[in-house]
């Protein structure tokens, strides 16, 4: 096992069989927040086969060759800890926080189900996980309203074959071609010890953490062949502007612009991710102030209207978005939205970037100021960028970008042929006869 000290209070080991843990000091004392980061998510699917690494966030609270159906929940709720997980396009994340008393039961629990899930997998589980995400995409994307959106994008974004062409959830149809066999492949691909970085915030010394780490993982032997993910890269972006228009049952018209920005990491992305700031984050930005106040023809969603997706290993999306207010067309709203967006290349003020910064600084220091929070941050850092320090330093990366830098990246980015748009408009007795969905590339469509 190696060790390497970190500025700062994080600490980084690596065990012989290529987990890497990094600890870090509580906030609090008397709790430990354990964050397990997966290199597993979304992108490493093949056409087919989609949704299983969010299928396997579910089948991983199933039961293991040592711990029953049920029980991993039922033992976190006891302690009065709390205990969740979620699978994005990049990864598969597993977390706990609990009394620190408990840290050693935690850490058994999560070594056991990583060594011997296979072992507690029947098809009976395979089953009955099969239709509890079912039923989740059926609430939370088919039957709510503007739900499909965040597909549509992707499915616009990303020519087919291309690994962020489809969102985490899958289809259904592949989800009920799951077979048993492919499942337990799944997990011996892409879950070893060597795919996984675990954080533990707590106040114990940090060479006790590494030592309880390597009790109960240590033992649990690295994997054998190791994948490559689909390459991102060998798929040229769709051209644009490109669009999608969806004619349902929704409250109001909703217009959601999508701009390809620069990959997660990249000083473009932190360039973008200011002007996304500028644009429509906070009251104080321009789509709030302007679209919400002085014209009310938005509704007011507390001020967020645009934000930036964060892709590591492909372009990622900055996504501006806004609901009609009452008696107002998404034509009018798509219009008024496109106009401010235009307005980006003619400059920002210094006062406006001043105001961006603060609005990201300050989002980004909410999310880890708990032990849970800084916890999936460092293994978010550490997974993707290999510096679980980006966690606690992440701010600085803005400070030097210049309002200079946003106008031009405006002017090079938020233009037609690097848009798209997916429109949702009410259904009303005069569109009974249009077609759920029209889709229609204006620009060339060669990849």
């Amino acid at each position: 096992m190696t060790g390497i000290g970190a500025a700062g209070q994080l600490v980084q080991y690596t065990l012989e069989n290529g987990m890497r843990l990094v600890t870090a000091p509580a906030s609090t004392g008397q709790v430990a927040a354990v964050n397990l980061w997966y290199g597993v998510g979304s992108r490493h699917e093949v056409p087919g086969r989609t949704g299983f690494a969010h299928l396997f966030e579910h089948l991983m609270f199933q039961g293991s060759g040592n711990v029953a159906k049920g029980e991993h929940f039922e033992e976190i709720e006891r302690l009065g800890g709390d205990i969740n997980a979620s699978t994005s396009s990049d990864r598969t994340n597993y977390y706990e926080t609990v009394p620190v008393h408990a840290l050693d039961r935690i850490l058994w629990l999560e070594a056991d189900r990583l060594a011997t899930l296979r072992e507690g997998m029947t098809q009976e589980v395979l089953d009955n996980q099969r239709d509890v995400v079912k039923n989740e995409r059926r609430q939370r994307y088919d039957n709510q309203p503007y739900g499909t959106a965040l597909e549509r994008i992707l499915r616009l974004a990303y020519p087919e074959g291309h690994p962020y062409h489809h969102p985490t959830i899958g289809s259904m149809a592949d989800l009920d071609a799951a077979d048993l066999d492919y499942v337990k492949s799944f997990h011996k691909v892409h879950y070893g010890p060597d795919n996984c970085v675990i954080t533990v915030v707590s106040d114990l010394d940090p060479e006790d953490v590494r030592n309880r780490v390597e009790k109960f993982f240590g033992h649990i032997p690295a994997r054998g062949d190791i994948p490559e993910a689909p390459d991102a890269t060998l798929y040229a972006p769709l051209g644009g502007p490109l669009r999608d228009r969806v004619v349902e049952t929704v409250p109001a018209a909703g217009v959601f612009l999508c701009y390809r920005a620069p990959s997660y990491g990249e000083r473009g992305f932190d360039v973008a991710h200011l002007l996304s700031a500028v644009l429509g984050q906070g009251q104080g930005s321009r789509l709030y102030r302007s679209l919400v106040v002085d014209r009310p023809i938005a509704a007011d969603d507390g001020g967020a209207a645009a934000d930036v997706l964060p892709f590591r290993y492909t372009d990622s999306l900055l996504l501006v978005n806004m609901l009609a207010r009452e008696n107002v067309d998404g034509d009018t709203l798509e219009a008024e939205i496109l106009a401010e967006v235009a307005r980006l290349a003619e400059g920002v003020t210094e006062d406006e970037l001043d105001r961006a910064r603060a609005v990201l600084e300050r989002d980004h220091l909410q999310s880890i100021s708990g032990p849970a929070g800084l916890a999936d941050s460092i293994s978010s850092c550490t997974q993707l960028f290999d510096d679980p320090e980006l966690a606690l330093t992440w701010p600085t990366r803005w400070a030097d970008i210049t309002a200079e830098e946003v106008r031009a990246a405006a002017e090079r980015l938020l233009v037609d042929e690097n848009m798209l748009v997916v429109r949702f408009d009410p259904r009303g007795e005069d569109a009974a006869e249009t077609p759920e969905v029209e889709a229609r590339a204006t620009a060339s469509d060669d990849a």
